[in-house]
C-alpha cells in the first residue's frame, strides 16, 4: 500500500542537491515522518477526548501544525495548493521558524521521557538539508499521503522503515552501525526469553532494532503467545524498554523506528554511554535484559576510559564493562563482539574474560559466520550470560549456514533454528560443542576453542610422497610418449 510512496519521496530526494546518500534519504524522511506521525496522533487523541467529553490541549501550536503548513485542506478536505507554501517561501519557513520552535520544546518539557521532550531533542539534531522548495513541497505531499491510524498501517510503514535502515547499513562500511541482521537479533531474543514485566536495555542503540524485535515478541505473547492485558500492554508501552545513543542520526532513527512499531513516547536518551562512572549506577539503573551491538574498534579517550575499571582504548570491551554492570543481579544478556574477545591476549582482554567468567554465567558463546554483518570486515561471536553465578561450563554453536553470506544473500531465520534448538538443552552436535572453565589455561582465560565435533579434513600429505608420485606420473608418460611416436 505505502511501498510506493516511500519510493517516490526517495525519487524527490535523489534529485535534490542537498541529499547525496541513504543516509541524506532516511534522516530527511524521519524529520518528515515524525511530524506526519504528530499530526495523525494529535488528531485521534482529540477524538478520543472529545468522545469523553473533554477539551483536547495539543502539543504542537496551530501555525506549526503539519495540517497548517504542510497539508492545508480546503472546506471539501482536499489539499489547498493555494495556502500550502512552496519554493523559497517553505524553506524559509522549514528553517527559519519551524525548526527553532520545534527545537524549543526541550527547554519547555516537564522531563525527558515526555514526547515534547523528544521533539525538542530530535529538532536540536537534525536539520533540514533539501535545498529546493519545490523537492521540499513534493517529498510533503508524499508524506501526506502515508497514514498512522491503524496498526496495519503502522505495520507496513515499520517494515517499510526497516527495509530503508538495511538499505543504509549496506550503503557504507559502517553498515553494522546502524542494522543488525533481524534473524540474529531474534535468535537472541529467543534464548534471552524476555518477559513482560523485565525491563529491556540497549546502551548501543543504534537504530533500536533490538527493543523493536523484542516489543514485537513482547506484543505478540512472548514464547507462550499468551493473550496480554491492558496492563500488560500500558506495562509495555511505558516500563519496558530503555535505551541511549550517542550519534544524532541514529538517535532520531532509534525513536522514529520505535514509534512505527508502536512504542509512542520511547525512552531513548541522547547519551554517550561510556561517560557515565561506573560507579555512578545504581540498583534502580540496572535491567533485566540486555541486548546490543556495541561498536567495535573505537579508539576511546583517556578520560573516558577513567569510569572503567578495566581501562581500554577499545569501545565494545568498555561497553561489555558497562553492560555487566548495568545487569541486574540474575539478569540475562546477549551480546555482540568481535571474536578476537575471546582470544587477545592484552591485558584488558584478559582481565574482561576472567570477570566474565567469574561474575556471570557465560553459558552459551555463538560464533557468527563472516559477513553476518554487512559493511564490517570484522568476524564476531554473541555472549549469552546471566549475572550473578561463576561459568562452569561453556557452550559453543558454529553458525554455518552452508552458503557465503552477502547482500543479496543475507542471514534468514532458517539459519539459526537449530541453534536455538540445540541452545535449550546444551547438545553436542557437529557443529557445538562444551568447554569447562576448570580446563582453561588461568593465565590467559582463552576461550577460543577449535570445534572438536567437525568433520575431520583429510589430512595433509607428505610432501616427499606428492614427490615421488609426480615423478611416477611423469614416467608413465614418457613410456606413453615413447609408444606414440613408435607408431608414427
Amino acid at each position: 500500500m505505502f511501498e510506493q510512496t516511500f519510493k517516490a519521496i526517495d525519487d524527490v530526494l535523489w534529485k535534490d542537491a542537498g541529499c547525496s546518500s541513504e543516509l541524506d534519504y532516511t534522516e530527511q524522511t524521519s524529520w518528515m515522518l515524525f511530524l506526519k506521525y504528530l499530526d495523525d496522533l494529535e488528531q485521534e487523541r482529540k477524538l478520543e477526548a472529545e468522545l469523553m467529553g473533554e477539551d483536547y490541549r495539543y502539543i504542537i501550536d496551530v501555525d506549526h501544525r503539519w495540517s497548517s503548513w504542510a497539508a492545508p485542506k480546503d472546506a471539501n478536505g482536499s489539499f489547498d495548493h493555494n495556502k500550502a507554501l512552496t519554493g523559497l517561501d517553505l524553506i524559509d519557513y522549514v528553517d527559519g521558524e519551524l525548526f527553532p520552535y520545534l527545537k524549543g520544546f526541550k527547554q519547555r518539557a516537564e522531563s525527558p521521557d515526555t514526547i515534547e521532550y523528544k521533539i525538542g531533542e530530535i529538532f536540536g539534531e537534525i536539520r533540514n538539508k533539501i535545498q529546493s522548495g519545490y523537492s521540499l513541497r513534493d517529498a510533503i505531499e508524499k508524506v501526506d499521503e502515508l497514514r498512522f491510524r491503524s496498526q496495519v498501517e503502522k505495520h507496513e510503514l515499520s517494515h517499510l522503515y526497516e527495509t530503508k535502515i538495511k538499505n543504509m547499513g549496506n550503503a557504507g562500511k559502517n553498515g553494522g552501525e546502524y542494522y543488525t541482521p533481524r534473524p540474529l537479533i531474534r535468535a537472541m531474543i529467543d534464548v534471552t526469553k524476555p518477559k513482560i514485566g523485565e525491563t529491556i536495555y540497549d546502551g548501543a542503540a543504534g537504530s533500536a532494532g533490538f527493543l523493536c524485535e523484542a516489543y514485537d515478541y513482547l506484543r505478540q505473547g512472548g514464547r507462550e503467545k499468551k493473550q496480554l492485558s491492558t496492563n500488560d500492554l500500558k506495562t509495555l508501552q511505558e516500563r519496558t524498554f530503555y535505551a541511549k545513543e550517542k550519534k544524532s542520526l541514529a538517535y532520531v532513527i532509534a525513536i522514529m523506528n520505535m514509534i512505527l512499531h508502536g512504542i509512542e513516547t520511547p525512552n531513548v536518551m541522547h547519551t554517550n554511554t561510556l561517560a557515565e562512572n561506573l560507579q555512578d549506577i545504581q540498583p534502580s539503573n540496572q535491567h533485566d535484559i540486555i541486548l546490543a551491538n556495541p561498536p567495535f574498534g573505537g579508539k576511546e579517550r583517556k578520560e573516558v576510559q577513567q569510569n572503567f575499571p578495566i581501562k581500554t582504548g577499545e569501545t565494545a570491551f568498555l561497553f561489555l564493562q558497562h553492560f555487566m554492570k548495568t545487569l541486574k543481579p540474575g539478569g540475562r544478556a546477549a551480546i555482540v563482539i568481535k571474536n578476537t574477545f575471546l582470544s587477545n591476549t592484552d591485558n584488558a582482554a584478559i582481565a574482561l574474560r576472567k570477570e566474565l567468567l567469574e561474575n556471570h554465567n557465560l553459558h552459551t558463546v555463538l560464533d557468527c559466520p563472516a559477513k553476518t554483518f554487512l559493511g564490517a570486515g570484522v568476524k564476531t561471536v554473541v555472549l549469552f550470560f546471566t549475572k550473578g553465578e561463576p561459568t562452569q561450563k561453556v557452550w559453543n554453536y558454529q553458525l554455518d549456514p552452508g552458503r557465503s553470506l552477502g547482500k543479496t544473500n543475507p542471514l534468514h531465520d532458517k539459519d539459526l533454528e537449530e541453534f536455538v534448538t540445540l541452545q535449550k538443552g546444551f547438545e553436542d552436535s557437529d557443529k557445538s560443542w562444551s568447554i569447562n572453565v576448570e580446563d582453561l589455561d588461568q593465565t590467559n582465560w582463552d576461550l577460543s576453542v577449535k570445534n572438536p565435533n567437525a568433520k575431520k579434513e583429510a589430512e595433509l600429505r607428505d610432501p616427499k610422497d606428492i614427490i615421488a608420485e609426480i615423478i611416477a606420473l611423469d614416467k608413465e608418460s614418457e613410456a606413453i610418449l615413447a609408444k606414440i611416436q613408435e607408431l608414427v
